[in-house]
């Protein structure tokens, strides 16, 4: 066990208003608690809500904020009641790091549906303090949000499964869409997209990639191994694969119609819903009615689902497609990730950084 410190000094990378341009930032974490971990951050993956969050496109960002929640790192120091983890072992932070332990969802340990969680950025901690993200040095986490990077898996790897892998397994196996035989659509190739492609296949299931235009066919298919890949524009292929997909996860993170894919699953098939858009979708009733079809979402996924990925992963040998890039590149990364120029997730090499003394360099803000 590490000892006990006081209140410490981090060096993160932070937005100071709606521009959503990351820059570095000083500020204090709390003491470690009794059941804390505190964590120095080897690898964090860049998610499409760190666009949304930084760029306040939900309307409820403060600043300043350090985005990240797809964290990898070192465990460096535990409180005197943590049971789970120890200095040394490499842990995973996602996207809860609070919740009230109380509530239906929380004893089901569905705790990302609590409605106290507490986000690991852009929120406020039980104590009053701002909550900040794993695009910095170090974080203090409760145990019950920290998961353990198996053996077998690289920590850069591991970072994008905290999210992007954990969004698409969860639904998947929360609706019985786990056997082998069935037929699912991916709709949307990017971060999440790419892993709905591998855990799918993965799962014996014969995969059809859904996009706007033909220009990600190739990698689709012989990159992921996808077994279709099916233009969204071409009516003719849309009209052909009418009632053929007993389930498409719907990836997309911007307004998109409905109808055209839900003419695509067949009797009790199930649209489940994954990317925030912040306009209404809409459908005309007869298009679910008469197939008794679902259109549903899927949050993240727990803590105990999140530990079963990572085994997944391992066992199966998944990785997630990457590009390993600097903290000094952030601000490019997220542009190149607004404008879909990515394959598939980026990851930040925060511990190869050096962001402490850069921003020690650079006469970095403080709090």
């Amino acid at each position: 066990m590490g000892s006990l410190a006081s209140e410490r000094t981090v060096v993160g990378w932070a937005a100071r208003d709606a521009a959503g341009h990351l820059s570095p930032y000083t500020y204090t974490v709390r003491n470690t608690g009794p059941e804390d971990v505190v964590v120095k951050v080897l690898y964090c993956g860049i998610c499409h809500t760190d666009i949304h969050q930084a760029k306040n496109h939900l309307g409820a960002s403060k600043y300043p904020m350090v985005p990240g929640h797809e964290v990898v790192g070192e465990v460096v120091e535990v409180g005197p009641e943590v049971s789970k983890h120890r200095v040394g072992d490499v842990v995973g932070v996602g996207v809860i790091v609070g919740c009230c332990r109380e509530c239906r969802p929380c004893k089901a340990n569905v705790e990302q549906y609590c409605n106290k969680r507490i986000w690991s950025y852009n929120d406020v901690y039980t104590d009053g303090r701002p909550t900040q993200g794993g695009f910095a040095s170090t974080m203090v986490v409760d145990q019950k949000f920290v998961v353990p990077i198996p053996a077998g898996l690289a920590p850069e790897q591991a970072a994008p499964l905290l999210c992007a892998g954990v969004t698409v397994y969860s639904p998947l196996k929360h609706f019985g869409l786990t056997a082998p035989g069935l037929r699912g659509g991916i709709l949307g190739l990017g971060g999440v997209g790419h892993m709905g492609v591998k855990v799918a296949k993965a799962l014996g299931h014969h995969v059809t990639v859904i996009s706007s235009s033909s220009r990600k066919r190739a990698e689709a298919m012989d990159d992921l191994g996808a077994d279709a890949y099916l233009v969204s524009s071409d009516a003719g292929a849309m009209a052909a694969a009418a009632d053929s997909l007993d389930y498409i996860i719907d990836t997309v993170p911007v307004h998109h119609p409905l109808e055209p894919y839900l003419a695509l699953l067949r009797l009790d098939g199930k649209h489940v819903l994954l990317g925030v858009v912040g306009e209404p979708l809409s459908f005309v009733s007869p298009m679910v009615m008469l197939g008794r079809k679902s259109v549903t979402g899927s949050f993240i996924g727990s803590v105990d689902e999140t530990a079963e990925l990572l085994r997944f992963c391992v066992d199966k040998g998944l990785t997630s497609q990457i590009e390993v890039v600097k903290m000094g590149y952030v601000n490019e990364a997220l542009e190149r990730l607004e404008r879909n120029d990515v394959r598939y997730r980026f990851v930040v090499d925060v511990a190869g950084s050096n962001i402490e003394e850069q921003a020690a360099a650079a006469g970095a803000p403080a709090n």
